[in-house]
C-alpha cells in the first residue's frame, strides 16, 4: 500500500436553488401562542414594576421567571424588559433599601 498517494477528493456542487419558505403559508401561524405570549409578558412586567415599591426579592424573582417564559413564547421585547426590571428590583432591594 502506497500511504503517500493523495486522493482527490471532490465534491459535487449542488446547483439547485431552494426556496427555504416554500410551503410555509402566512395563514398557518398560530395567533394563539403570539397573544398567549403577549398576556404572559403583560404579567411579568407588571410583577415587575409591582416589585419596585413592595416586595421586591419575591415580586422581582416572579417577574423574571415569567419574563423568561414570555420570552420563550415569543414576546421578546416585553420579556426581556420584565427580567430587567424585575432584576434591578431585587438588586435594590438587596443592596441599596437595608440602609434606608
Amino acid at each position: 500500500m502506497d500511504f503517500n498517494r493523495r486522493e482527490k477528493e471532490t465534491v459535487r456542487p449542488d446547483t439547485t436553488e431552494r426556496d427555504f419558505n416554500e410551503g410555509l403559508n402566512v395563514s398557518e401561524t398560530n395567533v394563539d401562542d403570539v397573544t398567549g405570549g403577549r398576556g404572559i409578558a403583560g404579567l411579568a412586567l407588571a410583577l415587575s414594576i409591582l416589585s419596585l415599591f413592595v416586595m421586591p426579592i419575591i415580586l422581582g424573582a416572579a417577574g423574571i421567571i415569567i419574563g423568561f417564559i414570555a420570552r420563550r413564547r415569543g414576546a421578546t421585547t416585553l420579556g426581556a424588559w420584565a427580567i430587567g426590571i424585575g432584576a434591578v428590583s431585587i438588586i435594590v432591594g438587596m443592596f441599596i433599601l437595608p440602609f434606608f
